[in-house]
């Protein structure tokens, strides 16, 4: 009997794409320009564009999921939501535990910054959001690593003087260093870890991943995706041939 239960809820799992009438996209709303929540109090930003296309060519009905970035991985696998587009670069060690599409930005930098330039990096005290690819950088790199929940944590860590420097997407940190007025500064050469940026999808859900690497293909066949990057990160994000 408890075969057949086991057996009836991995059938369930596996068929979940397929029954459902609404894809849960889950996001974080706390990476700007990537993801955030707007004055409305909705999901925006670069990522929820994308989704909103991706879903449109798709033919999808999608709705939009808020989830702390820390427990984002768990969440999905556990059917709180059944995309993560957050941000996620693809690496290996996710990929043993959920699945990507192709990547939806290229490989991209990440950056250090700082309240001044002679900061020792190899013996500083760097700050990172938990659970990214730059917090594993840094502790492999012999640098004191502080973590934090949020991104905008990690900023204020070096403001606070918490943290020597902060290392992240540099995507994300050029609009906070132009906006400080001289204050943030980046310092140091960029800083290239992690793959591209995917959308994660549940290892069951081989047929939406499918369906969601298709949308992808097409916007980067037609332009569609190089303008979204370059509207959303400016001329200087890398873009597709």
């Amino acid at each position: 009997m408890k075969k057949i239960i086991i057996a009836v809820a991995a059938l369930a799992m596996g068929t979940s794409f397929a029954m459902a009438q609404t894809v849960r996209m889950g996001t974080e709303g706390a990476y700007p320009p990537y993801n955030f929540i707007n004055d409305a109090g909705e999901v925006d930003g670069f990522e929820r564009e994308l989704g909103d296309e991706l879903c449109k060519r798709a033919e999808l009905t999608c709705e939009w999921v808020t989830n702390e970035w820390d427990s984002i991985i768990p969440n999905l696998v556990s059917g709180n939501y059944d995309t993560i587009v957050a941000g996620m670069s693809i690496t290996d060690e996710r990929d043993e535990v959920i699945d990507f599409t192709q990547d939806y930005i290229p490989p991209s930098p990440s950056a250090i910054v700082a309240m001044s330039d002679d900061i020792d990096l190899a013996t500083g005290i760097i700050a990172a959001q938990t659970g990214t690819i730059q917090a594993a950088y840094v502790a492999e790199s012999g640098a004191t690593l502080v973590e934090f929940a949020t991104p905008d944590e990690t900023i204020a860590a070096v403001r606070n003087g918490e943290a020597d420097a902060v290392l992240a997407d540099k995507d994300f940190l050029v609009p906070i260093v132009a906006e400080s007025n001289g204050e943030l500064m980046f310092t140091g050469p960029n800083v290239s870890i992690g793959g591209g940026v995917g959308m994660g999808v549940r290892e069951s859900d081989g047929e939406m991943r499918t369906k969601f690497n298709t949308a992808i293909s097409s916007m980067k066949a037609d332009g569609t995706l190089n303008t979204m990057l370059k509207k959303w990160f400016g001329d200087e994000i890398a873009t597709y041939e």
